[in-house]
């Protein structure tokens, strides 16, 4: 017996052979037999040489960029460093900084287009962002200021170097450090020259590069000019890159450092000044000048971010997977010798469990005893698509995502069982809160900004099975839900493929101002 999830994996693994990348998070390097051969015996010999001189560097400027801000008190740190500490210090840290890059490969860098002043564009939005070794850019910015992860403050020559450079520190686990860290970009960009140049990545985390995933508002909320600046490394070996999936960083570092050199071109665009539309939305300001660097690039510029630790696609208020927990269950369930009566006998036994009454998070033995898996190591890897604890999961995500797309029932059958699993009072209304984990039991995972989805169903009446089947099946903006995301494996693949390589629907590149759209002219 041919088990369901077997025909759509095999037509998967023929795309990719066709297809170079599934998603901007994934980045595998493909090297041929005479490559690797090459790249083996010069790693042998460059690895350890360069991987020592960079070291060396980073010992260098690592009690000089402490030499910076000793003796200050803690009034003083909080303002732009001045005097002997700027023009002395800052220049000696910045030639050990570019010796580190030399160190690995970056013999040169080719600049094109001009680098405007802090006046002039307060930040630098700095795209696409692909390993550790984008920050070369900041030597040829003069260091300017970035924002980091608190937590890299421990790190040993990191930690100092972020305290030279004054970088505006954030802890994305705690609601208050976001809030400051706001309000510090802010203060900073609108200082009007008193403080230094600002560098992000407003992207938010590393990519391919083949597609511009949606920039984070953090650059823009204060309304101020940016210049987009375009990072690219024409080499014949793409080893820059570390994403998601895929090759490591310690991957990246070994390939990089194995070449004779690596190049880099950075690109300065024209200044980008924000409309008043614009300022006064900095979404549709971050998405227009994205799809101006996306155009500059020849990338597609997508929706597509990191939610979690999971890549997701927004539609509409949904955050869908761009790789379905509920496939990959399908495809280790397989993997497993479980066949198609055993998968729907474990979601029966699944499904009674999780009727109201009963504990509906299950640890990874106990979910390893519903499937009747022979190895803890499948439970667990399961349960880790489901959850961010990797240590329970909710059963009706399994149950629930995994029904459909095995072809075990119908999308409407799929909705009558959600609302008996998540309409706590028997009503037949959901709340905001039921919607929430309604919707995320049927993508397979957390849904965080599920309040416009139900504004939407609401409007049209009460929030019932046969409203919600409505909007998600006959509104434009979710019927990819229902007709690629959770269609059957075998038919879903065409669909979704199409939706992959480009994107967004619609015009990609196209920038709107004031409502209207305008073409973009690229100064050369």
């Amino acid at each position: 017996m041919q088990f369901p999830c077997e025909s759509w994996w095999n037509n998967v693994n023929r795309r990719n052979r066709t297809q170079e990348f599934p998603h901007p998070f994934v980045h595998e390097l493909k090297l041929t037999t005479t490559q690797r051969i090459r790249g083996t015996v010069m790693g042998a010999v460059l690895f350890p040489v360069r991987i020592t001189l960079a070291t060396l560097c980073f010992l260098l400027v690592w009690p000089i960029a402490k030499l910076r801000m000793a003796g200050l008190g803690s009034e003083d740190r909080l303002r732009p460093v001045r005097g002997w500490r700027r023009w002395l210090v800052h220049e000696i840290v910045r030639l050990l900084s570019r010796g580190v890059f030399f160190a690995v490969g970056f013999l040169w860098v080719k600049v094109k287009g001009q680098r405007a002043g802090v006046a002039e564009a307060p930040v630098l939005a700095v795209a696409p962002h692909s390993g550790f070794l984008d920050m070369l850019v900041l030597c040829l910015t003069d260091l300017a200021t970035v924002v980091s992860r608190s937590e890299n403050t421990s790190l040993p020559v990191i930690g100092a170097l972020l305290e030279f450079n004054q970088a505006v520190l954030v802890n994305r686990k705690d609601p208050e450090s976001r809030k400051k860290c706001v309000s510090q970009i802010n203060e900073r960009l609108t200082s009007k020259g008193y403080w230094p140049q600002m560098l992000m990545f407003p992207e938010g985390t590393t990519t391919n590069g083949r597609a511009l995933i949606k920039f984070k508002p953090g650059a823009f909320l204060a309304g101020v000019p940016v210049q987009p600046v375009l990072l690219h490394y024409p080499n014949r070996l793409d080893t820059m890159r570390w994403t998601w999936k895929g090759t490591s960083w310690v991957q990246s570092l070994w390939h990089t450092t194995s070449q004779f050199y690596t190049n880099m071109t950075i690109e300065f665009l024209p200044v980008y000044t924000p409309s008043q539309e614009e300022k006064e939305d900095p979404s549709l300001y971050a998405d227009n000048v994205q799809k101006l660097m996306a155009k500059g690039l020849g990338v597609p510029a997508t929706d597509y971010v990191m939610e979690g630790r999971f890549p997701v696609k927004h539609v509409g208020g949904l955050s869908l997977p761009l790789e379905s927990p509920a496939r990959e269950t399908l495809k280790l369930l397989h993997h497993a010798g479980l066949s198609t009566s055993q998968v729907q006998t474990a979601l029966s036994r699944m499904t009674d469990q999780c009727q109201p009454g009963q504990e509906k998070a299950v640890s990874i033995d106990l979910l390893q005893q519903w499937l009747e898996l022979s190895d803890r190591e499948t439970a667990a890897k399961i349960c880790s698509l489901f959850s961010k604890k990797d240590v329970s999961v909710d059963l009706r995500l399994i149950c629930l995502s995994i029904s459909t797309v095995s072809g075990l029932c119908s999308f409407e059958d799929l909705l009558d069982k959600a609302f008996k699993l998540y309409d706590s009072n028997g009503d037949g209304v959901l709340t905001a809160e039921e919607l929430a984990g309604l919707m995320g039991a049927l993508v397979g995972s957390p849904q965080f900004h599920t309040a416009k989805i139900y504004t939407e169903l609401t409007s049209r009446g009460p929030a019932n099975k046969e409203e919600l089947l409505n909007l998600l099946t006959k509104e434009t903006t979710y019927q990819e839900l229902a007709t690629v995301y959770l269609r059957p494996e075998g038919a879903e693949h065409e669909a979704s493929s199409h939706h992959m390589a480009n994107g967004k629907d619609g015009n990609h590149n196209g920038i709107k101002r004031n409502g209207n759209m305008v073409a973009n002219k690229r100064e050369d």
